[in-house]
């Protein structure tokens, strides 16, 4: 069946051209676009759909969440806003927690956050483990997650879990850990840090990982200045998240990455998770200026942001780290299929792109109760998402 949608005000197509059209249309035929244009120009179709002058865009990609966990840290965030500072160390607390769930409970929790996301526009999705920290939870978080979400990455290496000998612990990242995660992960993902992994210890695991053929990711200089940006361009992570505490050298090395027609590796901004660790923001614009690619996700977790909302990141990217509306909105659409290279149907496995809309690419999109997508931001915190289609179905 093919379905026109049409009277779009305003359709942001995030494609090569960075096109925006007015009083448009779309056919989708499946799971994909078959046609973009005037909606007076419009192709007959099966089915049509009046959009009634809203405003039309990618559905969001949110390339970095934390989704399979269970159990509360309420009182660690009260306790950060009356003024202590963040440390990774919080993380044992959802563990401890992760570890006691059935499987049925954590599943259910996963798709409840699924649902929500979806609601405010997200129509693919990543999440980590991350929350198990030994081979059997590790394993049991990736099946899970598996099951659920567009894809998975193995964070085995998050924290040293209390009382582990560091190197022991990595050696069973590197091995055991990382042969139980493997039917159902893609990435692999580290926390270079203070109080996490050392450079050193982090390189291991993201060459143990890259060895057993996933795509590398890294958590770097998110609580100050560090190692993890320039490693994860040497081993050609396709992202480095967080990036609060960037030297010119990240930058450069960062926006070095894409020199020569190079696939590079996206900086991921987490705002959301900012504004809770109280953390500077990312060099939004220097990075832009440099030429590297940007990509924002909601970091959803529950130590430091618990939301999925990417139209609140898209907000806060805009007033207050400098980005204009299409930036942000490049970055949260486009700049995350970058970051898990879905960007293209080319990738990885023939799958269609997402991120944008273009002929070809998969039929992500979502409607604005607003007739531009600057109300994203000129209304922040408003529930503006209105219809979401999600490969073609609509979901909301």
């Amino acid at each position: 069946m093919s379905l026109l949608i049409t009277n779009i005000g305003e359709l942001m197509t995030q494609d090569a051209d960075a096109t925006v059209l007015r009083d448009a249309a779309m056919v989708l035929e499946g799971e994909r676009i078959s046609w973009i244009g005037a909606a007076a120009e419009a192709p007959a179709a099966d089915e049509a759909h009046d959009a009634e002058g809203r405003a039309g865009l990618p559905g969001w990609v949110d390339s970095h969440t934390h989704l399979v966990f269970a159990g509360d840290r309420t009182a660690e965030f009260e306790a950060r806003m009356a003024g202590q500072s963040y440390a990774a160390g919080g993380i044992q607390v959802t563990v401890e927690a992760t570890r006691a769930a059935g499987d049925d409970d954590l599943d259910a929790l996963v798709r409840a956050r699924l649902v929500e996301a979806v609601a405010g526009g997200t129509t693919y999705l990543e999440t980590k483990t991350g929350y198990g920290l030994d081979v059997e939870h590790e394993a049991r978080s990736a099946r899970i997650a598996a099951g659920v979400v567009d894809e998975v990455t193995f964070l085995g290496a998050h924290l040293v879990p209390a009382g582990r000998d560091a190197e022991e612990y990595v050696d069973l990242v590197c091995g055991p850990m990382l042969d139980a995660v493997l039917p159902h992960v893609r990435w692999a993902d580290v926390f270079c840090e203070t109080g996490a992994f050392t450079p050193e210890q982090s390189r291991r695991v993201l060459e143990a990982c890259a060895a057993a053929g996933l795509g590398l990711r890294v958590h770097g200089n998110q609580l100050g200045p560090g190692a993890g940006t320039r490693l994860a361009v040497e081993v050609g992570a396709a992202s480095v998240d967080h990036v609060n505490h960037l030297s010119d050298e990240d930058v450069d090395a960062i926006a070095g990455s894409w020199s020569g027609g190079h696939h590079g590796t996206v900086a991921t901004c987490l705002p959301a998770c900012d504004l809770s660790t109280r953390q500077p923001f990312p060099p939004a614009r220097r990075l832009l200026e440099a030429g590297a690619e940007l990509a924002l996700a909601s970091n959803c977790n529950p130590g430091t942001s618990y939301t999925s909302s990417m139209g609140f990141c898209v907000a806060t990217a805009v007033l207050q780290m400098g980005l204009t509306v299409h930036e942000a909105v490049r970055a949260a659409t486009v700049g995350g299929a970058l970051a898990l290279r879905r960007a293209t149907g080319e990738d990885v496995d023939g799958a269609r792109a997402v991120g944008s809309l273009a002929v070809g690419h998969r039929a992500d999109l979502q409607l604005l109760d607003a007739p531009s997508a600057t109300h994203l931001a000129y209304r922040p915190g408003m529930p503006l998402v209105r219809e979401v289609f999600r490969a073609g179905t609509r979901v909301r």
